[in-house]
């Protein structure tokens, strides 16, 4: 009798993404009986969301390959799914107060958003190439119809039509690299390939070097890496705020998960080989992340290349490859999370139809309109330039600390020099609010949400946390690295 594909224990490695999954069915079909739905679908999708966040916290110890190893949950896998959820959760908050405005308030935006987060969720649990690319392309639908959504705005239309064309390509050549991977070592599972990387010289295996950098440049798009940057701030800028603050950080996330997974495990013997290109690719986002950001008048596209920015720091801990750099990519990417949908609900709560007050000399004098939360932007702006003790600061720290440990003393020099180029335009924001005074002609009432409030003040208790107590959160972040080998 052969085999069944999956077991009970199969199913329970991935009882958060199935919770996800039905609550996304769900939403859809109260779409169809339902009268009164503005409130209840994306009620239904928080508390889903919120059952997958408990249900993930309580699996800790679930650890194991499943599925006949196309999966493999571990401490890693768990730290990055709470990422994810936690940007769905705020993604949707911010999504419930924004979408009230606008006619394209449907219940698709809620269910697409967490098919979205099943995709991801997926890419960090992978262990194989296969389900990386199933995991990247229900993500990348899912993200295309989202930046897409608002069909009768022109400037969404372009996003999505820009971010489908460049996403294809780059499928393309993920595709080709794994194509090339096969051929070279016969497998697509993680495990698999690592074994024959320790046991051949692919270092002149030229078809796999070839594999390797065709992988990287799919992974360059999803993670906004310079030169595969150039959808980032058209995508950012036209499409919806909420679905922007999503896709700055979840995908983003789950982005470096994957290939950190696929470095740490699939190419690890390599590693030292490839992290003078790395570091040369941080290099390169770093800069033109952070020289063009300064000459941005929009807040969106400012902070989409401040996003490119953000994923050439990163980078240079995946370049040190080792534990402390490790642990650092995973601590960044949480405490950017709660930087960017801070970020970006403060826009929302400013921002009216037809992308009124996204300019940045827009929010002169809202220091002293709105003190309170113009603190919270100045927070997150302190966290984003780097000031401690924010979590930005520390994230930075444990960045360059790791580059550092591998004598890549150039690498930091340049990681430094970009963080205050990049304290210019965030304390631009913050100049504004608080010492130009407001246009008496300009009218700033914040949008009318029980949402965007507690969004706000939980991001700015999130980065104080981290930056408080990040000795804890490192040594978490780097224990649940050290399961990948």
């Amino acid at each position: 009798m052969d085999t069944p594909f999956y077991t009970s224990a199969d199913l329970i490695s991935v009882l958060p993404e199935i919770i996800i999954t039905l609550t996304a069915l769900l939403v859809l079909t109260e779409d169809l009986f339902l009268k009164h739905k503005t409130r209840i679908i994306p009620g239904t999708a928080l508390l889903g969301v919120l059952i997958a966040f408990v249900v993930t916290l309580t699996h800790f110890d679930v650890n194991g390959s499943y599925f006949r190893d196309f999966v493999q949950v571990d401490l890693y896998a768990h730290l990055f799914n709470v990422i994810f959820l936690i940007s769905a959760f705020f993604s949707i908050l911010l999504a419930w107060a924004y979408m009230k405005d606008h006619p394209e308030n449907r219940a698709e935006y809620y269910a697409i958003l967490l098919f979205a987060t099943v995709g991801m969720s997926l890419m960090a649990k992978a262990g194989d190439l296969l389900m990386v690319f199933l995991g990247l392309e229900l993500l990348s639908i899912s993200l295309y119809i989202l930046v897409g959504f608002f069909r009768t705005n022109l400037k969404s239309n372009e996003s999505g039509l820009k971010y489908l064309l460049l996403g294809a390509f780059s499928t393309g050549f993920f595709l080709y690299g794994m194509a090339f991977v096969f051929g070279t070592t016969g497998t697509t599972n993680l495990a698999g390939i690592a074994e024959f990387v320790s046991t051949h010289n692919v270092m002149n295996n030229v078809v796999f070097l070839i594999a390797g950098g065709l992988l990287l440049v799919g992974f360059g798009f999803k993670i906004s890496m310079a030169p595969f940057h150039m959808w980032s701030p058209d995508v950012y800028e036209g499409a919806p705020t909420p679905v922007t603050a999503f896709l700055s950080t979840g995908p983003k996330a789950a982005g470096f998960a994957a290939l950190v997974r696929v470095l740490m495990v699939a190419f690890h013997p390599a590693i030292p080989a490839l992290g003078t290109l790395i570091a040369i690719f941080a290099v390169v986002t770093m800069i033109v992340g952070n020289i063009s950001a300064l000459v941005q008048t929009n807040i969106k596209r400012m902070l989409a290349y401040s996003s490119i920015a953000h994923a050439g720091y990163v980078l240079v801990a995946i370049a040190a490859g080792n534990a402390i750099g490790s642990g650092a990519v995973a601590y960044y990417l949480l405490a950017y999370t709660f930087m960017n949908l801070g970020a970006f609900g403060f826009v929302i709560f400013f921002e009216r139809n037809k992308d009124e007050h996204l300019s940045i000399s827009d929010y002169n004098g809202l220091g002293y309109r709105h003190p309170f939360w113009a603190a919270c932007m100045a927070v997150f702006m302190f966290s984003l330039a780097g000031i401690p003790p924010t979590a930005g600061f520390f994230g930075k720290y444990y960045v360059f600390s790791a580059a550092i440990q591998q004598q890549m003393y150039w690498l930091v020099i340049i990681g430094v020099l970009n963080s205050l180029v990049s304290v210019y335009y965030y304390l631009r924001v913050v100049v504004g609010m608080y010492m130009y005074q407001p246009d008496p002609d300009l009218d700033m009432p914040m949008v009318k949400s029980m949402a965007i409030g507690p969004t706000l003040i939980i991001a700015v208790l999130g980065i104080f946390y981290l930056g408080l107590f990040p000795p804890q959160i490192l040594q978490f972040t780097m224990d649940s690295v050290g399961a990948l080998f």
